[in-house]
């Protein structure tokens, strides 16, 4: 091959790998981040669970994520960790697989509800340490429902009432919402169109004190290094 042919080729191959850029992030430079001591993990989309989701569905898989909080707590250069939170619910079960996974983590963890933390994310976003929402953020309060086939027996609801008191003691117990508060946000009727259940903007969310905070990215990085503060703290006196 000539000179010329291999140049050609290089370049090719260079714009080639621009329009890639291009097409999946939208720009031809990716910024890169320094080492840090914090990691950022993302929940968006759906929560996909048992079941597989149409490939138009942007998810994500439970089953992605756990090995991921399993190598986060045994990393020790990751001294804290963020969760950033745009989901519309999805899998019950895989959803409080992750809140309490979160919930058991030894480093500190601060969310961000952005966008929307509904149904099932409700429990994920409470499940850290401290949580923010941004101030047009929304969360949707409402009954676990069952898709498909359901056999209508008694069992059935007994089943539906337990899984949905295990989401309720969740919420309750990572939070500083009343049991009762938010049982009537989850039953209430005519908030949401032929629906039952709340949908929680912003600071109403913080209100009924089911979100600790109203803020954004710099808010919870800086409450994230003041716990890591902290936990260093105690770990050096635990050393003493």
């Amino acid at each position: 091959m000539s000179k010329e042919q291999e140049e050609k080729k290089d370049e090719q191959s260079n714009a080639s790998s621009l329009v890639q850029k291009i097409q999946s992030l939208g720009q031809t430079n990716v910024p890169q981040a320094p080492d840090s001591n914090i990691h950022v993990l993302s929940i968006i989309g759906q929560i996909e669970g048992h079941v597989q989701l149409p490939p138009q569905n942007k998810t994500t898989k439970y089953e992605h994520i756990i090995p991921q909080l399993i190598a986060i707590e045994q990393n020790p250069k990751i001294e804290g960790v963020v969760i950033l939170l745009n989901t519309v619910g999805g899998d019950v079960e895989a959803g409080l697989a992750l809140s309490e996974m979160i919930a058991s983590m030894s480093k500190p963890t601060v969310s961000i509800v952005l966008g929307g933390g509904h149904s099932i994310g409700v429990p994920i976003a409470v499940s850290t340490d401290y949580t923010f929402i941004v101030p047009t953020a929304t969360m949707t309060i409402h009954p676990v429902r069952l898709t498909g086939l359901v056999i209508g027996v008694p069992q059935t609801f007994e089943y539906l009432d337990k899984m949905q008191d295990r989401v309720i003691q969740f919420v309750v117990n990572h939070s500083n919402i009343k049991e009762e508060v938010f049982k009537d946000l989850m039953f209430a009727k005519g908030n949401l169109t032929r629906d039952i259940g709340t949908n929680v903007v912003g600071a109403d969310a913080v209100e009924y004190e089911l979100i600790d905070e109203v803020g954004g990215v710099s808010n919870a990085m800086r409450k994230l290094n003041e716990l890591i503060d902290n936990n260093r703290g105690n770990e050096s006196q635990v050393i003493q």
